[in-house]
């Protein structure tokens, strides 16, 4: 095999292989998002890793642990993971037990780096830039950390990136003792600059206490993944239907 290829095992299983080459052009918002949510999923959910598409579309439109909040179809993931998967950070799986075609992430055939650091930037994908207070608490349900300074340290890791820096520092907020930090995979969308308009509403963005955001998380999961297996049913029940005609 060429040196950069990799292939699939009979049972549909992940794709192994050297590490790709980034690409050199920026991460959209939705490919970030679904980048991201496998990630998260695979940590928090492994039971229902890897993904069905209609459970990865849930999972990229909720409202919890998101920023911004998306409402993406089922075209619009189908779309964007082709792209993911000429990228190499995306894999279909097609396991022997199930009918229905799944995905799951190839993040680090592309950028290696251990948990600590693929939890870090998953987090800024998913909700953009933070300090490493909220880092820490919001890191906590994929990968904990043991202080804050275990947080900047990995941090500094992803800024010193071997071939180019994965995540930046940015200034404080008002209010905010701590810098931010934001990752460099994505093209985020710049935050609006100047006066607001006296007409114009202005939207208000706020942090549920982090017990209230934990059970909404587990919730929508759920959620989600019993949507996944009523998808895998009917695919199974046609399947039947097919087989009986």
């Amino acid at each position: 095999m060429d040196a950069g290829t990799h292939s699939k095992d009979e049972n549909g299983g992940a794709e192994t292989g050297s590490p790709h080459q980034p690409d050199t052009d920026p991460l959209s918002v939705v490919e970030a998002r679904i980048i991201a949510c496998l990630i998260e999923k695979e940590l928090t959910t492994p039971e229902y890793y890897p993904l069905t598409l209609n459970t990865l579309v849930n999972a990229c439109n909720q409202k919890s642990n998101r920023n911004p909040v998306l409402s993406l179809t089922d075209h619009d993931i189908e779309r964007t993971l082709e792209g993911l998967r000429r990228k190499h950070l995306a894999v279909l799986f097609s396991g022997a037990h199930s009918h229905v075609p799944k995905f799951k992430h190839s993040f680090e055939l592309v950028h290696p780096m251990g948990t600590a650091e693929r939890v870090i930037l998953c987090e800024l994908m998913l909700r953009g830039p933070q300090t490493p207070g909220e880092l820490r608490t919001r890191c906590g349900r994929m990968h904990p950390f043991a202080d804050t300074a275990a947080v900047t340290t990995v941090l500094q890791n992803l800024i010193e990136h071997p071939g180019k820096p994965l995540v930046t520092r940015l200034e404080r907020l008002p209010g905010q003792k701590e810098a931010r930090f934001g990752e460099m995979l994505s093209i985020r969308p710049e935050p609006a600059t100047g006066p607001v308009a006296e007409t114009e509403p202005m939207k208000v963005a706020f942090d549920l206490p982090p017990e209230v955001e934990e059970r909404l998380r587990r919730l929508e999961e759920t959620c989600a993944a019993l949507q996944s297996e009523v998808a895998e049913l009917k695919e199974l029940i046609e399947i039947l239907d097919d087989r009986k005609s």
